[in-house]
């Protein structure tokens, strides 16, 4: 009786889980306006075949600089203007969104997994090997993140691949260290202690008993990150080092824009507000998660 009655008890726990999270998701303005902006982005980014009304590298000398559709001599087939060369300013944002979201998420996830290994690792066993690696760490952090990463871009020279590869590289010390302090203290809980006991390996007792107990901070820490990678890319872009100015993105919006603010200001603006809510999205769903997630949180539900 009892074998039938428990996995029912653990279907009701997570269905009472996910209406408690969604409870407080319903309840944070901030939050909800975040994962709209998100979900609008994601959908932008899919389908931006359907969004992109013009092809975003075509050029058109006659129609060069034209303002939003909404200004004076603005024109309808245009909504949001084009540029220097004719290219249209909507195709070419919608085209962003999806390279800017790829390479957010790609730099995380590469972050994510080196940092989360190594942390455990640091944190479990400690002695000699905890030492190395934290020292390593040191190192990273004796240099500033945006400093750290033009260095590491200069070298390889750039392309997409080798920004999302500098991000991840250069990112996985935040991890490394929230891991670190976590998994030092989750080895001497009781249970940790129980499965030792019992013949567990190291390797079960990590992935098994550990790193479970740590995805709800690196969950909070990876939502903050995303926002901090896009604005790295468009920044390097912005220099010149980031994705080559063939490819559409909204840091090669804002660097070709520059010279046109006084006359277009579209040109920079428009990409300009693109990164600007789009990190404040994930901005607020960081601090929404961390609230969330944490079980000393003092949200009334």
């Amino acid at each position: 009786m009892n074998e039938i009655q428990l996995p029912q008890k653990e279907k009701d726990a997570k269905r009472s889980s996910f209406k408690k999270f969604l409870r407080l998701l319903v309840r944070s303005r901030t939050a909800m306006i975040g994962f709209i902006i998100l979900i609008f982005l994601l959908l932008v980014a899919i389908f931006q075949e359907q969004f992109a009304t013009q092809d975003p590298n075509k050029q058109s000398l006659r129609a060069r600089m034209l303002p939003p559709a909404w200004e004076e001599n603005g024109d309808p087939a245009y909504l949001l203007g084009t540029d220097q060369l004719g290219r249209d300013i909507l195709s070419r944002m919608v085209y962003g969104t999806r390279i800017s979201l790829f390479v957010g998420f790609a730099g995380v996830v590469i972050s994510t997994v080196i940092g989360t290994v190594l942390g455990l690792i640091s944190g479990y066993y400690g002695g000699i090997v905890d030492s190395i690696i934290m020292r390593i760490v040191d190192i990273f952090l004796a240099f500033p993140f945006l400093l750290l990463a033009i260095t590491f871009v200069v070298t390889l020279g750039p392309s997409l691949q080798n920004l999302i590869f500098v991000l991840g590289f250069t990112g996985w010390v935040s991890y490394a260290r929230l891991v670190r302090g976590q998994t030092l203290s989750g080895k001497e809980q009781e249970y940790i202690m129980a499965a030792r006991a019992l013949g567990a390996s190291n390797a079960r007792i990590i992935f098994k008993h550990i790193l479970p107990n740590l995805l709800a901070p690196i969950i909070i820490l990876s939502s903050m990150e995303i926002g901090l990678y896009i604005m790295t890319e468009s920044s390097l872009t912005f220099l010149g080092m980031g994705v080559p100015s063939t490819i559409p993105t909204w840091g090669n919006m804002l660097a070709t824009g520059r010279n046109y603010l006084s006359n277009a200001w579209w040109l920079s603006t428009l990409p300009g507000l693109c990164i600007i809510l789009t990190v404040l999205a994930f901005n607020f769903i960081g601090d929404w998660l961390r609230d969330a997630l944490d079980p000393k949180s003092t949200y009334d539900v």
